[in-house]
C-alpha cells in the first residue's frame, strides 16, 4: 500500500463505500479488503476481522479479491497472535494463489512467512521470504521485492545476526525509499534501530527509532508509531537519559491503551520498571513490572516475557527475596528464546543472587559465564564497525563483577577484569586477541609503570561506583570516585568552557576544573612525585577530557599540565606490547598537507603552508617525503609506503564520525571523486611510525565506545602499528597558534625528547606565550595516545 497517510487513505476509502452503497459488488470488495489492509497497518486487527467477517459472493470467489480477502484474514489473526486460524487461512491464500493468481503469491509468501517468524520457525519463514523475493524479482514486482527484503532482515533479527540484518535492512530502505513506500520505509527504519540497539549502538539506534516513529505517525500508523517510539525511550534508558526515558514511555503507554496494543503496552511497563529500578524506586519498579507480567500471564502479549523476568529477578532480588528472583532468571535460561543479551542478563543476575546466599564462589562462576557469553556473542559479528559497539550493550556485566571483586577485597582482580574489557578491537587488529581474551595480563602493571618510568591512572566509571587505580612502580592502590553521572556533568560543563575558548583558570569555571581535579587526582595525589611522567588509562566522558587542563590548587591554583608530562592510553596490555616493539632508527618524515580544496565545506587552511614549511626545517630533503598540493590524495597516502617513516604529519582538515567512527577522516585533495582517506582504510596499511601527528580537526575522534576509548583517526593510527599519535579533541583554529605549536613539538624531538615532554613543552611555550593563545582551547586540543 503506497498511501502516505493511512487515516486520509481510511476516509477515502469509507467515503467511496458509503458512495458505491453496495451496488457494484466487485468493488464493494474491493474496497472492504483495502479498508481492512489499512487498518491492519495501523495495527487494528479486530475491525479489519470485522470488515471481512462477511462471506464472499459466490460471483467473486475465483477473483483475485479471493486471496487479497484471505491472506489480510490471516495477517489479522497473525496480529492476534491466534496463530492456529492464521495458519489455516493464510494456507488457503496461497493455494488460491497458485492455482489462478501467481502474480499475489508474493504477498501470500510474506505474510506466511512473518507469521512462521512469528512462531520461531525461522529456516521455514526464511524460505518462504527468499521465494518471495525470487519471485517478486522475476515478476518485475519493486513494492514485492522491498517487503521481502524488509522481513529477510526481520528473520535475521529474531535470530539474533543482528549485524546480518542491519546488512539486510540497509539494501531494504534504499529500495523502498526509491520506490516512495512510506510505511515499509518507516518500518525498516525501525527494524534498523532495533538491531543496533540489540548491537549496543544506542546513538545509532536512538536515530533511527526516532525517524522510523516519526515517518510511522505522519502516515497515520499509530500503532507502529508508538512501538517505534518505546524503541526511542529505551535508547534513552541505555544511555542513561532516565527522564527522558520515562516521559517518553509514560506518553507512548497512554496511547498504546488506547489503541489496545498488548506488546508496545508491555514493553512501556518493562521500561518505567527498569527506570524506577535504576534510580531506586523499587516499589514503583515493583508496580509496572506486575502489571508488564499480568498481561503476559494473560496471553496478552507473549514477546517481552523474557524482559519482565529479567526484571522481576532483579526487583525480587533488590527485596532480598532470593528464591523468587532464581527463579524467574531460571525460568529466562530455561525459554526458548536463543537471545544472548537475555542469557548474560539472566546469568549475572543468578550471580548477584548467589552473592546475596553467601556463596561467592558460585557467583563468580556465574559472573564468568556471563561474560563468556558476551564474548562469543562479540566474536560472532562479522563487521568491525558493529563488534566495536557490542560490548556497550554488555558492559554492565563487566561492571557488576568488578564491583563484586571489590566488595570481596580482590582489587587487583578486579583491575585485570576492568583491563580484559578494554582496547579488544585494537588488540585484534594487530593479532593480540589470545592475550587480551586471556584471564591474565602479559606484564604486571607495577613492571610496566617502571618499565615506562612512570604512574598509571586507570579509570573505570561505573554506574554505581566509580573506581581509579594507581599503579606506581612499587605499589598499585584502588580509590572509590561518585558514579558515572555526576563526573560526566562536570566533564560535559567544563569541556564545554574549553571549547567556548573561555580562559577558565580566570573565570568562574575554574571551579569547576578544581572539582574535578579533587575527584578525579586528589586521591591519588601522595603517589604522584613532581614533574611525575603520567601514563592516563580514561573511561567514558574521560576520553574527552583533557586532563592537563585541570586546575590544582596547591600552591595557588595552576593547570595540571605544569606539575606533569602526560600520555593517554586505551589498554595496559597494549602499553605493555608497544613498550616491547624497538624504536625506528631512522628520522624521515611523511608530511601530507597543504591540500587542493575538495569542496566549499573544508575551506584552504591558511596556515597550512607555514606549519608545513616549519616542519620541513627538521628534515633534510633526502630523509623527507612530502605530498602537498594535488599530490596529496587519498591513493597517494597508501602508496607511499607509510611504513618506511618514523614520523608521519598530515596539515589538513579532518572529520570526526559518531555515528560512523571508521568513516572517520582525513581530508585530502580531490582525485575523482575521492578525496577521504577513511580510518578503516588507514587500519589496513601497517605502520612502523615512532610518532604520528593528525594536525587537524577532531583528529581523536568524538564518540567513545565502551571498552575500546574515543574511536577515529587517532585509534586507526594506533590499530596500524604507530608506537604514538597525536589528535585533537576539538576543532582546531585556522590561527598561527597550530604551526607555532608544530614548530615547538618539532624543535624538542630534534633535540632528543621523547613525542610526550616535546608536546608538553611546546604547550608550556603557548601557555606560557601571555597571548591569546595560553588559552586552553588552543593548546589542549591536542593529546598524546600510546600504546599500539
Amino acid at each position: 500500500m503506497r498511501h502516505d497517510d493511512a487515516d486520509k487513505a481510511l476516509k477515502d476509502v469509507n467515503g467511496a463505500l458509503a458512495r458505491l452503497a453496495g451496488e457494484n459488488l466487485e468493488w464493494t470488495w474491493r474496497l472492504k479488503v483495502l479498508k481492512a489492509q489499512i487498518l491492519l497497518y495501523k495495527s487494528n486487527y479486530q475491525e479489519a476481522l470485522s470488515v471481512l467477517r462477511e462471506p464472499l459472493p459466490a460471483s467473486l470467489v475465483t477473483t483475485d479479491i479471493a486471496v487479497r480477502k484471505v491472506m489480510m484474514e490471516g495477517i489479522a489473526y497473525r496480529q492476534a497472535q491466534q496463530f492456529a486460524e492464521s495458519e489455516r487461512t493464510l494456507a488457503e491464500a496461497e493455494q488460491l494463489a497458485r492455482a489462478s493468481h501467481p502474480q499475489l503469491l508474493p504477498d501470500v509468501l510474506n505474510a506466511r512467512g512473518a507469521l512462521e517468524v512469528d512462531e520461531k520457525k525461522f529456516h521455514a519463514g526464511e524460505v518462504s521470504f527468499e521465494e518471495a523475493l525470487m519471485l517478486a524479482r522475476r515478476e518485475g514486482d519493486r513494492d514485492g521485492e522491498a517487503s521481502a527484503l524488509n522481513n529477510l532482515a526481520r528473520v535475521a533479527i529474531s535470530q539474533a545476526h543482528f549485524d546480518e540484518a542491519v546488512d539486510r535492512a540497509n539494501v531494504a530502505l534504499q529500495l523502498s525509499r526509491s520506490l516512495g513506500l512510506q510505511p515499509l520505509t518507516a518500518t525498516i527504519l525501525g527494524n534498523l534501530g532495533w538491531s543496533y540497539s540489540e548491537l549496543g549502538d544506542f546513538y545509532n539506534g536512538l536515530e533511527y527509532f526516532k525517524e522510523g516513529a516519526e515517518r510511522s505517525q505522519k502516515s497515520g500508523l499509530s500503532g507502529y508509531s508508538a512501538y517505534w517510539f518505546t524503541g526511542v525511550a529505551n535508547s534513552y534508558l541505555a544511555l542513561h537519559e532516565y527522564g527522558l526515558a520515562e516521559d517518553l514511555a509514560r506518553s507512548t503507554l497512554d496511547r498504546a491503551d488506547v489503541l489496545k496494543n498488548a506488546q508496545t503496552t508491555t514493553e512501556c511497563l518493562n521500561t518505567l520498571a527498569d527506570v524506577m529500578l535504576r534510580t531506586h524506586q523499587l516499589s514503583e519498579a515493583k508496580r509496572y513490572n506486575e502489571k508488564a507480567l499480568k498481561i503476559e500471564d494473560s496471553g496478552g502479549d507473549t514477546f517481552g516475557v523474557p524482559d519482565s523476568l529479567i526484571l522481576a529477578g532483579h526487583i525480587a532480588a533488590a527485596e532480598k527475596r532470593f528464591g523468587d528472583a532464581d527463579q524467574f532468571f531460571h525460568r529466562v535460561l530455561s525459554g526458548p528464546s536463543s537471545d544472548a543479551p537475555l542469557r548474560w542478563q539472566a546469568e549475572a543476575g543468578l550471580a548477584g543472587v548467589r552473592e546475596g546466599e553467601g556463596t561467592p564462589k558460585e557467583a563468580e562462576r556465574l559472573y564468568l559465564q556471563a561474560i563468556d557469553t558476551i564474548e562469543k556473542a562479540r566474536h560472532s559479528i562479522d563487521h568491525d564497525e558493529l563488534r566495536l559497539s557490542f560490548l556497550s550493550s554488555g558492559i554492565a556485566v563487566y561492571g557488576e563483577y568488578i564491583e563484586f571483586l571489590v566488595r570481596h577485597g580482590r582489587s587487583a582482580d578486579a583491575l585485570r577484569q576492568a583491563e580484559l574489557s578494554r582496547a579488544r578491537m585494537l588488540g585484534e587488529g594487530l593479532s593480540l586477541a589470545a592475550k587480551a581474551t586471556s584471564r591474565t595480563m602479559p606484564v604486571q602493571p607495577q613492571q610496566l609503570a617502571q618499565r615506562l618510568h612512570g604512574t598509571l591512572l586507570f579509570y573505570w566509571l561505573g554506574e554505581e561506583h566509580s573506581y581509579l587505580w594507581v599503579i606506581t612502580p612499587t605499589k598499585t592502590l584502588h580509590f572509590a570516585l561518585p558514579p558515572a553521572s555526576e563526573i560526566d556533568q562536570l566533564v560535559k560543563a567544563y569541556r564545554g568552557a574549553i571549547v567556548n575558548s573561555r580562559d577558565v583558570l580566570a573565570t568562574e569555571e575554574r571551579r569547576t576544573g578544581e572539582k574535578l581535579y579533587a575527584m578525579l587526582i586528589a586521591p591519588a595525589q601522595k603517589l604522584i612525585p613532581a614533574n611525575s611522567r603520567i601514563i592516563l588509562l580514561p573511561d567514558g566522558s574521560l576520553y574527552g577530557l583533557n586532563f592537563e587542563t585541570l586546575i590544582a590548587p596547591e600552591p595557588k591554583p595552576h593547570y595540571w599540565i605544569e606539575d606533569i608530562t602526560l600520555t593517554t592510553a586505551n589498554s595496559l596490555t597494549l602499553l605493555a606490547s608497544s613498550a616491547n616493539r624497538p624504536a625506528v632508527n631512522e628520522k624521515n618524515l611523511l608530511l601530507v598537507g597543504d591540500t587542493k580544496q575538495a569542496n566549499t565545506a573544508f575551506p584552504p587552511l591558511s596556515q597550512a603552508p607555514d606549519e608545513m614549511k616549519k616542519i620541513e626545517r627538521y628534515f633534510p630533503e633526502p630523509r623527507r617525503t612530502v605530498l602537498e598540493g594535488a599530490r596529496a590524495t587519498p591513493s597517494a597516502y597508501l602508496s607511499s609506503n607509510p611504513e618506511r617513516f618514523s614520523y608521519v604529519h598530515f596539515v589538513t582538515h579532518g572529520t570526526a564520525s559518531r555515528a560512523r567512527p571508521l568513516e572517520s577522516a582525513v581530508i585530502l585533495s580531490p582525485e575523482g571523486d575521492s578525496y577521504k582517506l577513511y580510518a578503516r582504510d588507514i587500519v589496513t596499511r601497517p605502520l612502523r611510525a615512532e610518532l604520528v601527528t593528525i594536525s587537524a580537526c577532531y583528529g581523536s575522534g568524538s564518540r567513545a565506545y565502551s571498552g575500546e576509548g574515543l574511536v577515529g583517526l587517532s585509534w586507526a593510527f594506533l590499530r596500524a602499528g604507530a608506537h604514538n599519535v597525536i589528535g585533537a579533541l576539538w576543532e582546531v583554529a585556522d590561527a598561527p597558534a597550530t604551526p607555532e605549536l608544530m614548530e615547538g613539538l618539532y624543535k624538542e624531538l630534534n633535540q632528543g625528547r621523547d613525542p610526550a615532554t616535546a608536546l608538553r613543552n611546546a604547550k608550556l611555550t603557548l601557555l606560557h606565550s601571555g597571548n591569546v593563545f595560553a588559552k586552553p582551547f588552543y593548546w589542549a586540543a591536542f593529546q598524546l595516545y600510546a600504546g599500539s
